[in-house]
Parts: structure tokens; sequence; C-alpha cells
């Protein structure tokens, strides 16, 4: 058990009988009443974001996660195969599963499997990942890169709003965490 007073981001706990992770939390002291915990949570097993509020010093589960990097193979049907680095076991994961995290996942790009006393909840990506324009529009000459965006469809199939200066072909640095546009690559 661990108190709320000892939450702080990233941290995975057991509440509801759900297993959530701390995405964003803080004390709360008002100048009337009790002392709380005002905490913004993600369940790993559905992806809901839920905002909660604790007492202070109350105690909840901590969740005792692996992580496990491997390689993301291929995709069989409508399953997705994932390859252990060190063991070379492989496992499947449904792409209900892994939904949004298909938008940014190719062939051969490592990522750390979550798991949960041998359950395989989801997958972790990186902060940012290098993706290859397959279509947009041609950039027109007088288009500043401050003078707006236009959609872009990336290898993976995401849309992602771009400057007018990037072109097909381009390769782009992608934002996982809300899909947005960081760079040129």
């Amino acid at each position: 058990m661990i108190s709320v007073n000892e939450f702080r981001t990233g941290l995975t706990i057991e509440v509801d009988g759900g297993i959530w992770r701390v995405m964003d939390f803080q004390h709360v002291k008002p100048g009337k009443g009790a002392a709380f915990v005002r905490s913004k949570l993600r369940n790993l097993r559905t992806g809901a974001i839920q905002e909660k509020t604790f007492r202070a010093g109350e105690k909840v589960g901590k969740a005792q996660i692996d992580n496990r990097r491997m390689n993301y193979l291929y995709a069989n049907g409508d399953q997705h195969v994932f390859m252990d680095n060190e063991s070379y076991d492989q496992i499947e994961l449904p792409a209900t599963t892994i939904e949004y995290e298909l938008k940014f996942l190719k062939e051969n790009m490592e990522v750390h499997i979550i798991m949960y006393q041998g359950e395989t909840i989801g997958i972790e990506l990186p902060n940012t990942v290098e993706l290859e324009v397959t279509d947009t529009e041609p950039g027109i000459k007088g288009d500043t890169a401050s003078g707006g965006s236009k959609p872009a469809t990336l290898e993976t199939g995401l849309i992602v709003q771009v400057p007018f200066f990037v072109n097909q072909g381009d390769r782009l640095i992608v934002n996982t965490s809300d899909g947005s546009y960081v760079s040129r690559a």
C-alpha cells in the first residue's frame, strides 16, 4: 500500500479494481477543511482518463508493472505480433487493445510492453516517432513556415496537420501523446 501523499507522475496504482497510471496530481490544502489530493489517472486496460480526488493520507494499492522491451514484427489479420529482444519469445495483441498506438507503429520499431501479473495490458510508445509522408498537397511557392497548415497522410495512415513547406516523401517527427507534428527529421 502507498499513501496518496507519495503520488508522483508515472506511478501505477490499483483503485476500484482497475490499474491506473498517475498522469498528474496536485496536493490541495484549503484554508477550511481537510487537505486532499486531486489526481488525473489513466486506466491501463481501457485507456480511459478519469479525475479522482483522495483524502490526504488515504492508502491505495501499488500495482507492480513490468515493462519488457519488444520489437513490433507484423500484423497477422487482427493480431499484431511482438518479439522479446532478449528471449525471442513472441506475443500477439489484438488490434482493439492497441488501437491508438497502431497509428504510430511500423515494422521493427522498439516499444515497451506493459505487463501486470502475467497479463499483457498494452504498449508504451517512445515520446516521438519518425514517419514518412505518403500523401499531401504540394507546397506552393510563397508559402511560409508560419503561414498555416495542411493535412498530410503518413506511412501508418495517421493524418497530421503540417506546415505548407512539407512535401510528399519528407520524414517527419511526430509526438505520440497527441499525434501532432513536431519537425522534419
